[in-house]
């Protein structure tokens, strides 16, 4: 029998590990960046058109390589990071494997521009699919500069699975963000399209993540730093006040390397325990630096995972380090029952000089006179006399019988000028008032929708009873409702006397910009839309000045993966959001008529069966069915 085991030849073999390190057109942007950071780069530019499915383009200023590295860098694991397995354990570049150039070369067109400091004259090497095109001398300046283009055009089903451009262009941005963040010192430069996204200079930490995340970021920050023996933590957490809904702005890096790790994530949650409110997700940006020795990063050809050596060590290192930072700067509060607060001195009082209070003494007061001075006590009865007489005198001689009770003889006779005749006017009472029906007729108005555990609303109706879920119930009134004003009319705006300055992200933003147009059919009103902020000054008749904030980072939160590619999609996400963030909610006390309200719109609405997100808004209940649970 002939064998049938053979070796795969080395474009299939490139073609499968694409499929576990390109993923994406963000994948190559990783390992691009990455190898420019590894080649001490200090200005990488990246260039990005069509969310990277036309180009991807990193150019740095790093060392170079000559003619031979050149070639052997597209080769399967050829690489300059490791000689040997015991590197493993001592890593202190991105990049280890050697597989990202020849996996990326595999499935697009690539074009490489490198040369040396010393040398004159750089090499020009390009590739379509594994296959050398051509290798030229070129004048180049220092560094490298690799140009991915048409990524996946020998695999078409796998250029099909790819996202929309704006998807794709946020998974670009992700990973972009997580390597500038990790080099501070390093200059980066990010153009889409032709234009300039991002332009970084070398900064302090701080300053990096406030040119990323807007301005007002810095008042959030609260610095983490923590020594010990093994490990070193270092970085910024968020105060509580300014948690989100998202769990967007959380950076882990071990040794100026990115990671995800859901066990340090709940230390970092344990550290807030207690004071950020359910559903918040605080933002931090924390570095930890621990030997190399103590980790495995070969895990996953992502690099995102990695094994710690004492995990249980380091949980509880930096739940203290953050807890300590956030009690030293007066974010979390002590309790200490022996401290009396009412020795506190106001902060606005700490530079203010102590003053000499002055006494005011009324040097004619005598305790021991036997009587007041009796002009004083004259014009103040006086004045008593006149106060009453001025309205009691209005309702001189009119009787009784009116249910108006009349002024005495002595204010008549002092006010002749003020009485008047009795049949001049008459008074309308509750006895003269005429009724449409009697009152046997009329019946006793009956509670016809009852609320349980401030969750459920029961109805009454002839086969029975209907218990309706009110939150969901609101979240269908609230969905059609948003649909339509979108679609078929626009709906009205209250007015705001001050409007509502609210800060964001440069890339969330761009999804407020992209989203302004639906915002504005809603109800929302923005007079003014900077690089950082826009200003709001008119909100949706049912929402109040303190949801908007909270409404507004729900619905970037629910579209931080992208927004939909056709306008009824995308209006559909928003209406859902906009309704999951301003329905009522369980637990809120309706008064009868709220009640009712949302009873009778639930079952106006075209579909009152489900709630947006396709769950049951009521149930029914048969008497037959409440019989049987009495049966014997």
């Amino acid at each position: 029998m002939s064998s049938i085991i053979q070796l795969l030849p080395d474009h299939v073999a490139n073609q499968i590990a694409a499929g576990e390190v390109v993923q994406r057109p963000a994948s190559v942007v990783k390992e691009l960046l990455e190898n420019a950071v590894d080649a001490k780069a200090t200005d990488i530019k990246l260039i990005i058109k069509d969310a990277g499915k036309s180009l991807v383009q990193v150019i740095d200023n790093g060392c170079g390589m000559n003619v031979t590295d050149a070639r052997l860098c597209f080769a399967r694991h050829a690489t300059s990071k490791i000689r040997q397995a015991e590197d493993l354990f001592s890593l202190n570049t991105k990049g280890f494997r050697g597989e990202a150039l020849a996996s990326i070369a595999a499935i697009a067109h690539m074009e490489m521009k490198t040369k040396l400091e010393q040398e004159e004259l750089g090499t020009h090497i390009v590739i379509e699919g594994s296959k050398f095109i051509s290798q030229d001398v070129a004048v180049l300046p220092k560094g490298t500069s690799f140009a991915v283009k048409n990524l996946f055009f020998n695999i078409p089903a796998r250029r099909n699975f790819l996202k929309s451009d704006t998807v794709e262009y946020r998974h670009i941005i992700d990973e972009f963000q997580r390597v500038a963040l990790a080099h501070p010192k390093i200059h980066f430069t990010f153009y889409h399209n032709g234009s300039d996204m991002y332009n970084l200079p070398p900064s302090s930490l701080r300053q990096r993540i406030v040119n990323f995340f807007g301005g007002k970021t810095n008042e959030k920050l609260v610095p983490v730093v923590e020594d010990t023996e093994m490990m070193n933590v270092q970085g910024f957490v968020s105060k509580p006040e300014f948690a989100k809904k998202s769990r967007g702005e959380q950076f882990f890096f071990v040794n100026d390397r990115f990671i995800k790790s859901p066990y340090l994530h709940h230390a970092v949650m344990a550290a807030y325990e207690g004071i950020l409110k359910d559903g918040s997700q605080p933002s931090y940006y924390l570095y930890l630096t621990v030997p190399p020795n103590t980790i495995d990063i070969n895990i996953h050809p992502t690099k995102t995972e990695i094994k710690f050596d004492n995990e249980s060590a380091m949980y509880a290192i930096l739940r203290a380090s953050i807890k300590h930072s956030l009690g030293q700067f007066n974010v979390a509060p002590v309790l200490d029952f022996e401290r009396d607060a009412n020795l506190d001195t106001p902060y606005h009082y700490k530079n203010l000089e102590g003053e000499v209070p002055t006494i005011q003494i009324d040097r004619n007061f005598n305790p021991f006179a036997e009587e007041k001075p009796s002009k004083a006590g004259y014009s103040s009865a006086n004045k008593k006399v006149e106060a009453t007489a001025s309205w009691e005198s209005l309702y001189v001689d009119i009787k009784h019988d009116t249910g108006i009770v009349s002024g005495g003889n002595e204010f008549a006779s002092r006010n002749n000028d003020y009485s008047f005749e009795n049949n001049e006017f008459t008074f309308e009472n509750e006895e003269v008032t005429s009724s449409l029906f009697n009152d046997e007729e009329v019946e006793q108005a009956v509670q016809k929708t009852y609320q349980i555990h401030k969750k459920y609303i029961v109805s009454p109706i002839k086969s029975g009873m209907v218990i309706v879920d009110q939150n969901r119930a609101h979240q269908r009134i609230l969905y059609e409702q948003f649909l339509v004003n979108m679609t078929v009319q626009h709906a009205s705006s209250q007015q705001l006397l001050f409007p509502i300055n609210l800060f964001y992200s440069t890339t969330e933003m761009e999804l407020i910009a992209e989203l302004q147009q639906s915002l504005v059919n809603i109800g929302f009103v923005f007079e003014e839309s900077n690089s950082d902020h826009v200003v709001i000054s008119g909100i949706p008749v049912n929402t109040t000045e303190s949801e908007v904030a909270a409404v507004l980072d729900q619905l970037l939160s629910d579209l931080h993966n992208g927004i939909p590619e056709n306008s009824f999609s995308q209006n559909d996400t928003i209406a859902k959001s906009m309704a999951k963030s301003l329905a009522v909610k369980t637990g809120a006390y309706l008064t009868e008529k709220e009640q009712e309200n949302l009873v009778n719109g639930l079952f106006a609405c075209k579909d009152p069966n489900v709630s947006p997100f396709q769950k049951p808004t009521f149930i029914t209940m048969r008497v037959e069915d409440i019989d049987k649970k009495f049966a014997l």
